[in-house]
């Protein structure tokens, strides 16, 4: 999250900068190295087919197998592998966000009507057919991101879903993530990771079609995979390292503003935190607390360099200002802990997921148990594109049927705008249809 020059030059006047993120460079620039590596991964994996997955996977995760498919045994037992309590929250986590799809679903409807006598128009919703999604695993096994994606493409009707998870040191599958898949309607799940796993979907090399639609996050070289891949198949968004900012004034509490930031910056040593905030004192109040609960955080050597590089509070005067602040950062999560959330709710515009109140948490949507999607846009993203949601994984198709009598005024005026762009075929579709008519 970064504020423009033009902004800061418009804007300026209305804040002052607290703490300023102690590295000038957008958390998600794309490197160069990145992009070299992906390009010639993926064009060695379309031309050498599953023997170049077989060989990067052996490679980069020390694995190898011919399929890479966990068998339906192995997916339905990974359940029985997990603590009564650790199965019992993935179990609630799934059945909410599935639920939460499905009021979505509900929302969306198909229409039919008559434009005007004799031409009838409408839409209806169909789902993608084929969607492969991505289930990290790395550093921290998001336990959460197949009900966000499976559970919801299944929600939507998706008649099948492949999934990837790359495999763990012992070159297993993570049974936590291996039973949110399982419980949220997987077709098939794969041991494999990184680029030749997207790469593995894309081109159908897992003995299936080419997937319709990349779904899921990852590290930068999954991102950029999906980036390239792009156009051969559709994707869910380009995401970035996770975000996370708090809009507070003088109300909220300074240990838990502080605990909710340091909760994401632990995703990564670049994921961005950001308080914007009426009130001096509890700014400097969090800074403080940050670094006091930094000390004694298991994950302070990745929360710790987040917030020191990429972290950020901000004072401003008034509300409005507060607003026009954040709606510059257009943060991936976005909590609201004030006296006026009603009018922050009202007002704010930009954000891929809101969090009102000080009893609402990101963790509560990150681990599934809020029911809302979790893989929201990055790096400014929410200023033109929200997040995955039921309706991403479904078209909303449009028809039309004309009758004989609508013809003449269809079939004149396009006769005349024809014309004069000089599409003489267009034209004689509908000089036919007059010649037609008269007769």
């Amino acid at each position: 999250m970064k504020l423009s020059s033009r902004f800061i030059h418009d804007h300026g006047h209305l804040f002052t900068v607290l703490k300023a993120p102690g590295v000038d460079a957008p958390p998600a620039q794309r490197d160069p190295a990145v992009i070299d590596t992906v390009s010639q991964m993926l064009l060695d994996i379309e031309k050498n087919g599953l023997d170049a997955v077989r060989r990067y996977a052996s490679e980069l995760d020390s694995s190898y197998s011919d399929s890479f498919e966990l068998d339906h045994a192995a997916i339905a037992s990974s359940g029985d592998r997990l603590s009564p309590q650790l199965r019992e929250a993935i179990e609630v986590g799934s059945e909410r966000t599935k639920a939460f799809a499905g009021l979505q679903r509900e929302h969306l409807h198909d229409f039919e009507t008559e434009l005007f006598p004799g031409v009838t128009v409408g839409h209806r919703y169909v789902p993608v057919a084929r969607v492969g999604a991505y289930l990290p695993a790395g550093r921290f096994p998001l336990t959460a991101s197949a009900f966000m994606t499976v559970g919801v493409a299944k929600v939507a009707g998706v008649s099948l879903v492949v999934a990837c998870t790359p495999p763990g040191p012992d070159g297993r599958a993570n049974d936590a993530v291996t039973y949110a898949a399982s419980l949220s309607g997987v077709d098939r799940l794969f041991v494999l990771g990184g680029v030749q796993a997207l790469a593995a979907m894309a081109f159908g090399l897992l003995g299936e079609a080419p997937v319709d639609m990349l779904v899921g996050a990852g590290n930068a070289y999954v991102a950029e995979a999906k980036r390239q891949l792009f156009g051969a198949t559709s994707i869910d968004l380009l995401a970035g390292p996770s975000e996370v900012a708090v809009i507070a004034d003088d109300t909220a509490d300074a240990e838990t503003v502080a605990a909710d930031l340091l909760g994401q910056a632990e995703h990564g040593p670049n994921s961005p935190a950001a308080l914007v905030t009426t009130s001096e004192a509890l700014g400097r109040d969090v800074i403080a607390a940050a670094d006091r609960q930094l000390q004694t955080l298991a994950t302070r050597g990745i929360a710790g360099p987040a917030w020191r590089d990429f972290g950020s509070v901000i004072v401003v005067q008034t509300r409005e200002a507060a607003a026009a602040v954040m709606d510059e950062f257009a943060p991936e999560h976005l909590e609201i802990q004030t006296a006026d959330d009603a009018w922050y709710h009202d007002t704010l515009t930009n954000y891929g997921s809101l969090f009102i109140g000080e009893w609402s948490t990101v963790a509560y949507s990150d681990k599934g148990m809020a029911g809302t999607n979790h893989v929201l846009p990055t790096a400014g993203g929410a200023k033109h594109s929200a997040g995955l949601s039921v309706s991403r994984f479904l078209k909303p198709l449009t028809y039309q049927h004309v009758t004989r009598s609508a013809t003449p005024t269809l079939a004149t005026a396009v006769k005349t705008i024809s014309r004069s762009e000089g599409m003489a075929a267009h034209e004689a579709t509908a000089t036919l249809r007059l010649a037609a008519y008269e007769h």
